[in-house]
């Protein structure tokens, strides 16, 4: 049988990766992505490059699955290969249960924007809905207030910052320091409690940290919703070294609510890596 390929369509960005068969079971080959503005030229950059790393050539590939934004552009074929378009909200809750190894979770896509699905393997997936917060408004914000639109620029200042200096606390507004299994340090407003002395820093710290705790609380109340407890975080945010690290956002929501956040390998791929399952 031959190779399966998937390739997830952003709007900057082209993720690809494939799997093969050997032995009677699925092998995935490496991920890869490729930036590129135009879908198209950023489609036919990551297929040669895939092909040319994994040592392929274009008999050895039976399927072309697809999906993503992007993806409209392209014909139903590739090189003259079949192209089969999936859903992406599929995509996302089957690359989250596979890189989690888990039989049912909440599959969380942090993009530009956050897509937020409920994926089981004897009920299916279920698109839950999501929030216009994500990526494009933590480069949106600090484009604004930071005069900053490198990524890394923007992690690496934030490591400095001092939350308190940006966000308003239970601790600062309760006599008794904290409400129920809600710890002190939680959030009550984010850039509720912005001080004169804020610096740079501590704005980069105070924007990761809306971001992470809005998508996060979104999570939250979605599982509920469906009775799930673990939260699986997939996404091109999740390969930042804040998310990665999980830092105290993700643990004092843990504690407050009874979840779980499971970051996976990969999870930036969860998507290409769904859609190539569908093959």
């Amino acid at each position: 049988m031959g190779v399966v390929v998937g390739i997830d369509v952003g709007g900057s960005t082209t993720k690809i990766m494939g799997f093969k068969e050997e032995n009677g079971e699925k092998k995935a080959l490496a991920p890869l992505f490729v930036r590129a503005n135009d879908p198209v030229t950023s489609v036919y950059g990551a297929f040669g490059k895939f092909t040319y790393e994994n040592a392929l050539s274009l008999k050895d590939i039976a399927k072309v699955m697809m999906t993503g934004v992007g993806s409209t552009f392209l014909s139903a074929e590739l090189y003259e290969l079949p192209c089969r378009h999936v859903s992406e909200f599929d995509s996302i809750g089957l690359g989250a249960m596979y890189l989690s190894g888990l039989s049912e979770c909440l599959a969380v896509s942090l993009g530009t924007g956050t897509a937020i699905v409920h994926a089981s393997k004897t009920k299916g997936i279920e698109y839950l809905g999501g929030t216009g917060v994500g990526g494009g408004t933590l480069m949106g914000l600090s484009k604004l207030l930071l005069k900053a639109d490198n990524i890394e620029h923007i992690v690496e200042m934030a490591e400095e910052g001092q939350l308190s200096n940006i966000d308003l606390c239970i601790g600062d507004i309760s006599a008794k320091k904290s409400m129920g299994r809600m710890p002190a340090d939680l959030t009550a407003s984010n850039f509720g409690n912005v001080s004169d002395l804020a610096t740079k820093s501590d704005i980069a710290k105070g924007i990761l940290n809306l971001v992470f705790e809005t998508v996060g609380m979104v999570a939250i109340f979605a599982a509920r919703s469906r009775g799930v407890r673990d939260i699986v975080l997939t996404g091109n945010l999740t390969n930042l070294s804040y998310c990665r690290q999980k830092a105290d956002y993700f643990n004092a929501l843990e504690e407050a609510y009874g979840v779980h956040f499971v970051i996976p390998e990969l999870a930036q791929f969860a998507t290409v890596i769904g859609t190539a399952l569908q093959g």
